[in-house]
C-alpha cells in the first residue's frame, strides 16, 4: 500500500487535508483520486488509513479509516556521524540510514570531506537531504523523520559524543585496525553482558563514524583513540564510503537484536 508524509498540522481527528508539494505528489505524480485508499504518515508515530473524499485543484480532503501504531526505533539508538562525502554519496547513505533505522546522520568536516568548510555546502543539498529523508520514511513505513544534525567541524564531535550518556562508539578505518568488526561487537555484547534491563538498553547509543572517500587522517584516527574510539576494520577490501555504512549498519542492527519486529 501506498504512504505519504504530511506535516502533522494536516491531520485531524476524523480527517486529513493534503496540499502543497504533498498534494502534487499524490495527485499529480501518483495519481491517486476520489475513493482511493493510502496511508498517512505524521510526527506522532501513527499511520492512518485514508479515503480521497474530494479532490480540487490545489487541495484534497479524505477520511480516516483506520489508525495503527508504528513501533518506536529499537535502543540502542544507532547515530551515523560521517565526514562529507560527495554530494551523490550523500544522497545513498541518507536513503539507506533511514532504511536501517539509523536515529539521526551527524555530518562533520575533516581533512579529506569532500567540502571543508559550512559556508561550501549549499542550502540547497540540505534540503534535498531532508526531501530524501521523508521519501524514504514513506517507503520504508518509518514512524519518524531521521534528524539530519548541522554539520560541525572534526574537533566538536567529541563534545557531541561525550555529552551522550550510556553511549558507544567505534570508527571504521581503512588501515591497521585494533579489532575486525566481528570481535569488536563480541568485546561489546561481553561488557554489556546482554542486560535488556540495563541503561544502555533502555536509552543508549552507538556512534558510528565513518570517513569520506579519503578516509581519516593520521591524525584524526590518533584523536579518536584519545576520545576512547577504537578502530574497526570491515575486510581486506577497501570500501566505498555508502558500502562501509550500510555494512556497519547491518552488522550491528543484527548483534543488538535491532532487527526484531
Amino acid at each position: 500500500m501506498r504512504r505519504y508524509w504530511l506535516d502533522e498540522s494536516s491531520i485531524y481527528e476524523d480527517s486529513v487535508l493534503i496540499e502543497g508539494d504533498a498534494f502534487h505528489h499524490i495527485f499529480d505524480v501518483c495519481r491517486q483520486e476520489v475513493g482511493n485508499h493510502f496511508e498517512v504518515l505524521g510526527k506522532s508515530s501513527k499511520a492512518y488509513l485514508v479515503e480521497v473524499t474530494t479532490v480540487s485543484k490545489k487541495k484534497a480532503e479524505a477520511k480516516i479509516i483506520e489508525v495503527r501504531e508504528i513501533p518506536a526505533l529499537k535502543r540502542p539508538h544507532l547515530v551515523l556521524a560521517i565526514s562529507v562525502p560527495r554530494f551523490p554519496v550523500m544522497e545513498a547513505v541518507v536513503e539507506k540510514a533511514v532504511e536501517l533505522g539509523v536515529s539521526r546522520i551527524q555530518p562533520f568536516f575533516s581533512e579529506f570531506s569532500f567540502v571543508r568548510k559550512q559556508n561550501s555546502l549549499p542550502d540547497s543539498k540540505i534540503e534535498r537531504w531532508n526531501k530524501i529523508v521523508v521519501s524514504a520514511s514513506q517507503q520504508s513505513g518509518r514512524g519518524d523523520l531521521m534528524k539530519i544534525e548541522d554539520a560541525i567541524d572534526f574537533k566538536e564531535l567529541e563534545q557531541g559524543f561525550n555529552q551522550v550518556p550510556h553511549r558507544l562508539g567505534l570508527f571504521a578505518y581503512e588501515g591497521a585496525s585494533t579489532f575486525s568488526i566481528k570481535d569488536y561487537v563480541a568485546k561489546l555484547k561481553a561488557e554489556k553482558s546482554g542486560d535488556q534491563n540495563s541503561p544502555f538498553f533502555q536509552d543508549g547509543e552507538i556512534w558510528l563514524f565513518v570517513g569520506s572517500e579519503g578516509g581519516f587522517s593520521p591524525t584524526e584516527v590518533q584523536q579518536f583513540k584519545q576520545w576512547g574510539l577504537e578502530s574497526v576494520s570491515l575486510g581486506a577490501q577497501v570500501l566505498r564510503v555508502e558500502t562501509a555504512c550500510i555494512a556497519l549498519l547491518a552488522v550491528l542492527k543484527y548483534e543488538f537484536g535491532l532487527m526484531q519486529s
